[in-house]
């Protein structure tokens, strides 16, 4: 389901109009090779700057590696043209640390959106999006932009939208961040629930009360090298 074949990245040797958005000297991953079978559940931990956000990017194609080869339901993204590239996406579920919500849209939009781009109808979009904004405590704000909701709430739509689709792959870096502990063990149920279903699901955490309550295996990085996958 996921496979990295001794991963590196160096963001120094990526293309230009990517390295201007990352750091110009830094590696950020060096010989990083696992696998995670289909279904599987992993915490992602390691210290700040341990690379755990470069690791996410190459699983959600936000980046290429720099050396080595990555695996995603069964397609090597490398050899994929746009389109095929743009369809793997869609199977791939991403909670980012900053949301990336869209602002002028609200948040059954937000949530909406990516049902949208797979071309459901409305009336079929309709029932998920409000059961699950309903699921996470926002029924009532449906209609509010992101500027007009706090910091929580907004975590909590870009959850909603990363698992509305029902993805083959969920990856959430720092979910619980913004989250009290009965928000974050509400979240866990759910993506919990979507593993038992099916979904392959790394969440990338500093909270190990979360690790200690949902038993799964741990990957932990340290300074670009994987250390612990067990």
């Amino acid at each position: 389901m996921i496979r990295f074949f001794d991963v590196g990245l160096d963001y120094r040797h990526i293309a230009s109009p990517l390295r201007a958005q990352h750091p110009a000297d830094a590696t950020a991953l060096a010989s990083v090779s696992f696998e995670i079978e289909p279904g599987g559940f992993r915490w992602l931990t390691g210290a700040s700057g341990a690379g755990k956000t470069s690791l996410l990017k190459l699983m959600y194609l936000a980046l290429p590696p720099t050396t080595g080869r990555v695996e995603l339901l069964g397609e090597d993204p490398s050899r994929l043209n746009r389109r095929r590239k743009a369809l793997l996406r869609r199977r791939i579920g991403v909670v980012y640390q900053d949301f990336r919500l869209l602002r002028h849209l609200s948040a059954y939009d937000n949530v909406a959106l990516p049902l949208r781009l797979a071309r459901r109808s409305e009336r079929q979009l309709h029932a998920d999006v409000t059961e699950l904004l309903r699921w996470v405590g926002l029924a009532g704000r449906l209609e509010h932009r992101p500027d007009e909701l706090s910091g929580g709430e907004q975590q909590r739509i870009a959850i909603a939208r990363a698992v509305v689709a029902r993805p083959s792959i969920l990856l959430a870096d720092e979910p619980t961040g913004n989250l009290d502990d009965e928000q974050a063990d509400r979240l866990l149920h759910l993506i919990t629930a979507l593993n038992r279903l099916g979904t392959t699901i790394v969440v990338a955490t500093h909270n190990h009360g979360l690790i200690a309550r949902y038993s799964a295996p741990v990957m932990e990085l340290r300074a670009g090298r994987l250390v612990h996958h067990g």
